[in-house]
């Protein structure tokens, strides 16, 4: 339990964090800027691997916890309770947000520049890449 408690909490603040620097720079006319947004997501991963790292690993996505399931380093067992927590904690940190900043559109989502294969392919090798470092890591 305190695991899927981890991953939910970990998630929550990635999103929350991450999500409200898009928010922000919305609201800000571009105040936190891409740099500052890429720094705030990078920063708080930083963070939640180092406060839930030990305890649940802190996957923080469904695409790191479904990886390290085929790689044979989580127990299946672990798969659903990880990802629903983690669901949880985005779509948590997501509502807040919206509570906060009821009249923004598109409350920080990632809306592609390109055609949708093109940021299906993107989001696919990027998170290769991610599995990859973290496959060697060990």
């Amino acid at each position: 339990m305190k695991k899927n408690i981890a991953e939910f909490l970990g998630t929550f603040a990635l999103v929350f964090a991450g999500t409200g620097a898009i928010v922000i720079n919305d609201v800000s006319n571009g105040a936190i800027t891409h740099v500052g947004i890429a720094l705030t997501f990078g920063l708080v991963v930083l963070a939640m691997i180092y406060t839930f790292g030990d305890l649940s690993g802190a996957h923080l996505n469904p695409a790191v916890t479904i990886g390290f399931f085929v790689a044979h380093r989580l127990d299946g067992a672990q798969v659903l309770p990880f990802i629903t927590s983690q669901g949880l904690g985005a779509l948590a940190a997501s509502g807040l947000l919206r509570l906060l900043f009821p009249t923004n559109a598109t409350l920080g989502a990632t809306l592609p520049a390109g055609s949708e294969l093109q940021s299906f392919i993107l989001e696919a090798v990027l998170t290769f890449v991610l599995m990859l470092l973290l496959q060697t890591e060990s």
